[in-house]
């Protein structure tokens, strides 16, 4: 069941907002998301929150600039996603920009699994020889790997988002705005943005050391596009500070000063990015990149997003086209499995879901944990084998519902249960023997049911309320458009009551509707539904300007609709 919900607006904070010279609509929009000052909407970078709040920033760039300044050898070690592709890139094109000597390593998940290993330790060391390991996106559970890198004489240098556990790596640095007694007060960087920010304060470092001016010194901004992609695919959520990276980011993209490999990436998906939006980085550009890291070797995406020739860009991005098209099969393949195996799945009997199937693809698997947590919602974890015996698990999360603590809590009360996990609160992943996976399924359902309540097991699809006519416009999705929406800062759903004009089934999947109120008619698609509509309906739409030869439209994309 989905029950619809108007978000509330705070009336005298919107006053403030529109007596400031703020529309009045998106005032309201505004409010209704807890942004009540009206300097969170800069969009400049001088608004962006200092380094110096990061814990060690400091120290991690007075030793990068010793390292550079002694003509060490670093290297990446970077992840397997978009995000950890995007600040490999951000950290070989930055650290080179600043003198340094960098190559850098991504693990083949399959064969390394998730962050510095100690045999990837061994793997750096025999491929690479490097002074310093930094780690990117990665590293802060990573106990063992960082040991090793020690007894190697090999120091490391961790930067990563995600949430520690009680004991840190014994890392010379560790950057990582989760980590405790930081007070830096976005907390919700990815694992890209944090590269960003070491690269700002290495600068100053090495700023202050003489090495360059303000005129001279190298321009960093040229990265924001590599960090705007890869904040939006991570789904961090896009507090004041990251929709200012995003929004820089896309600024670049629109006026067509971004790198080879991302203008490579939009053609490759069909997408203009001279009109370039989250949505765009993150159903489409982001998809492209995750697909080698999913299916294949994520060094090809790194690649892609570090070479400055064209061709060798373009000839890259159809190769991960094509492997997302694999990967999509794969998918589907995967999902018609997973709901053949939850055939008798009853939402009401159960707060959680684990699936397990020996056929599926280990890369794919978060993928269609997504897509079933969608359909049932209910947090779900899907496992695929691992080899020796092993299985992987991959989850996604319903709000209220922190899957990584619910993990630890299932390896509290079971020790020998889970073999290792981390994440965060909305996606995380563990591994298991496969014998294990009954008992886990039963260890996970305990603590949903004494997690979450029926309340919390019920969709809720947020809207922003009725929309007056008058902007119904292609004028005030512009206006709309100038905002970075996304995780966190959900982009705006309205709803009303319409007249049901017309509606058909396209390609079998999708409902194509003219609804019409006031007057005023529209075009419309509901996507992944095929349900009978009657006569009137209540409708959560998102407004989109539909371009069709030459002539651009309001057309009413559906979130949800209910006969009335």
């Amino acid at each position: 069941m989905t029950r619809l919900a108007i978000r509330k607006v705070p009336i005298r904070d919107a006053e403030r907002l529109i007596q400031g010279g703020i529309h009045p609509v998106m005032a309201r929009l505004y409010v209704a998301r807890g942004l009540l000052d009206l300097s969170e909407l800069s969009s400049e970078l001088a608004s962006m929150m200092a380094p110096s709040g990061l814990l060690h920033i400091d120290a991690a760039a007075v030793f990068l600039a010793d390292a550079i300044a002694a003509r060490k050898k670093l290297v990446i070690v970077a992840d397997y996603d978009c995000d950890g592709a995007t600040a490999c890139a951000v950290g070989l094109r930055g650290l080179r920009m600043l003198g340094a000597q960098v190559d850098f390593i991504v693990p083949n998940r399959f064969e390394y699994g998730y962050g510095l290993t100690p045999e990837i330790v061994a793997l750096a060391q025999a491929e690479k020889a490097p002074d310093i390991i930094i780690t990117v996106d990665n590293g802060i559970a990573s106990i063992d790997g960082v040991a090793e890198a020690n007894r190697r004489g090999i120091d490391v240098v961790v930067t990563d988002h995600h949430l520690p556990a009680d004991t840190l790596p014994a890392a010379r640095v560790i950057v990582n705005p989760n980590q405790p007694e930081c007070g830096f007060s976005s907390k919700n960087l990815a694992g890209v943005g944090v590269m960003f920010y070491v690269l700002l304060a290495l600068r100053a470092e090495m700023r202050k050391r003489g090495l360059f001016d303000q005129q001279s010194q190298p321009k960093l901004d040229v990265l924001l596009d590599l960090v705007a992609l890869g904040t939006v695919a991570d789904v961090v959520k896009l507090d004041a500070n990251n929709r200012i990276l995003v929004a820089q980011g896309l600024k670049r993209m629109r006026a067509g000063r971004m790198h080879a490999g991302v203008a490579a990436l939009f053609r490759a998906a069909g997408r203009e990015a001279r009109s370039a939006t989250p949505f765009d980085l993150g159903f489409a550009v982001g998809p492209r990149l995750n697909a080698a890291g999913r299916l294949a070797d994520m060094a090809l995406g790194i690649e892609c997003l570090t070479t400055d020739d064209e061709g060798r860009a373009w000839e890259i991005a159809q190769q991960l086209d094509s492997i997302n098209r694999d990967r999509r099969d794969i998918e589907a393949e995967m999902q018609d499995t997973a709901l053949a195996l939850l055939d008798s799945f009853n939402p009401q009997d159960k707060s959680t879901i684990s699936v397990f199937d020996a056929g599926w693809h280990q890369g794919v698997i978060g993928i269609v944990a997504s897509r079933l947590k969608d359909k049932f919602y209910r947090p779900t974890i899907t496992f695929a084998p691992a080899g020796d015996g092993w299985i992987k698990g991959s989850g996604r999360s319903i709000p209220g519902f922190h899957l990584r603590d619910a993990l630890d809590l299932v390896s509290k009360h079971a020790p020998t249960l889970i073999d290792k996990f981390g994440g965060h609160a909305m996606a995380a992943g563990l591994s298991i023997r496969a014998e294990s996976f009954d008992a886990f399924a039963l260890a996970f359902e305990a603590v949903g049911r004494s997690w979450l309540s029926q309340n919390q097991l019920e969709r809720v699809l947020e809207t922003d309320g009725s929309l007056e006519d008058a902007f119904f416009t292609t004028q005030f999705i512009a206006l709309l458009d100038t905002q970075v929406w996304g995780q966190g800062f959900a982009p705006p759903v309205f709803c009303d009551e319409f007249r049901v004009i017309s509606q058909r089934i396209l390609k079998e999947r999708h409902l194509k509707l003219q609804l019409e109120r006031n007057g005023q008619r529209f075009d419309a698609i509901w996507f992944g539904h095929t349900d009978d509509l009657g006569s009137r309906a209540r409708v959560a739409y998102r407004l989109d300007a539909n371009e069709y030869n030459g002539v651009t439209k309001v057309q009413l994309m559906v979130e949800h609709a209910e006969v009335m």
